[in-house]
């Protein structure tokens, strides 16, 4: 695949994220008003010094839904979607767009209002298809990593359970620091293991939760960076792929890897110069939608050797004093998935570790982030994988 990235070429310049949760008094526009105004102020900026804006949300129609409530009047207003990657895709169209030079200021920005929408994922049906994809729930799709994962490596079932409860413990305990999140409360292992089955092996408390929220980027080219902040961050990689769609009907697909995820993550490490992702990247934002999910990830995304990420999770190495902490801000599990604002929620953590505001949660020193979304289900998904640094 070619492709040949902007290293270095596209600055972030402001950034700005509700508070997730279950805003029963707002409306999608408060909270587009609000994350784009916060993402104004960090830049130091106006609404109108923007020149052209990139809207990801699932299930409308038109950009009329940002450019309405911000008053934008007469600006381009660019709608995607793009499954669970679409708040990511919004950012990778803006900075391209920057770095062609069609644009000098763009903004990303993403937003869901799910809590009170009767959605708990993606808000649109499913389109006709030939009847051999069936009908799983996501819960249930995701669901077959586990076992699939414990008898290709060995794991006892009650041992593999209780990797995914560490995975789930160790998103909730970074989450009780984060102000922003959801849940902001540490979860014992013992009422994570204990608690009530969704799709076996899977408990409620090893998926994550139905949120409302919205996160914006302002992107510019990286020379005109000083003019908006002394501590922008910068784009390294920004790679996505649409797989082929065929897992589920591969005779040799295990459910122990998510392929594209793989390639999106090659094309990513190439992009940035990166050969060795277990040492060479400070912390990542994950797509954690399901504690098994997170697992599998770590090995497609080279933090793990095959075969060993259960090892490394029971030994803290992914922790947030750890040496490679995923999810530092809460993740998914924390903060649960408003489709079009997780991708840059993602972002955001990058944003406050690298410019050293997080807080609580400060990473010592960081100086590569990663981010990464996947959309769709096992062996059928799309796949996001940024890179991005001082």
């Amino acid at each position: 695949m070619a492709s040949n990235g902007i290293k270095d070429r596209v600055a972030i310049v402001g950034m700005g994220c509700t508070q997730f949760g279950e805003h029963w008094d707002k409306g999608s526009e408060d909270l587009l008003i609000d994350a784009a105004y916060q993402a104004y102020e960090s830049a130091g900026i106006e609404p109108n010094d923007v020149d052209a804006y990139w809207l990801g949300t699932m299930g409308q129609l038109s950009g009329l839904v940002l450019s309405v409530p911000l008053k934008i009047d007469y600006r381009p207003v660019t709608h995607v979607e793009n499954f669970c990657a679409t708040g990511s895709e919004a950012l990778r169209q803006a900075c391209y767009a920057v770095a062609s030079g069609a644009y000098d200021l763009a903004m990303a920005i993403g937003v869901e209002k799910l809590k009170d929408s009767g959605y708990s994922g993606l808000v649109v049906s499913s389109p006709a298809n030939d009847g051999t994809l069936g009908n799983m729930s996501a819960p249930a799709s995701f669901s077959l990593l586990a076992p699939a994962y414990f008898k290709k490596y060995g794991l006892d079932p009650a041992k593999g359970k209780e990797v995914l409860a560490r995975i789930a413990w160790k998103n909730h305990r970074n989450g009780a620091k984060n102000p922003k999140a959801q849940f902001r409360k540490e979860v014992p292992m013992e009422a994570i293991l204990s608690s009530p089955k969704v799709a076996d092996p899977l408990g409620v408390m090893d998926c994550s939760g139905v949120a409302d929220g919205s996160a914006a980027a302002i992107v510019c080219r990286a020379e005109d960076a000083h003019k908006y902040t002394q501590h922008p961050i910068f784009i390294k990689a920004l790679s996505f792929v649409a797989g082929p769609g065929e897992g589920p009907l591969a005779q040799d697909y295990d459910f122990t890897t998510f392929r594209e995820v793989v390639a999106s993550a090659r094309d990513a490490y190439k992009q940035a110069g990166v050969t060795d992702p277990r040492k060479e990247i400070s912390m990542a934002e994950v797509h954690d939608c399901f504690t098994p999910t997170e697992l599998v990830l770590y090995e497609d995304l080279g933090f793990s050797p095959r075969g060993t990420a259960w090892q490394d999770v029971m030994n803290g190495f992914f922790d947030l004093d750890g040496t490679l902490p995923v999810n530092p801000d809460g993740g998914l599990k924390s903060f649960g998935h408003p489709i079009g604002a997780s991708g840059l929620r993602m972002m955001y953590e990058m944003w406050l570790q690298l410019r050293g505001e997080a807080g609580p949660r400060q990473i010592e020193n960081p100086t590569l982030g990663l981010t990464h979304n996947l959309g769709g289900a096992p062996g059928r998904c799309v796949s996001f994988v940024s890179i991005v640094g001082r």
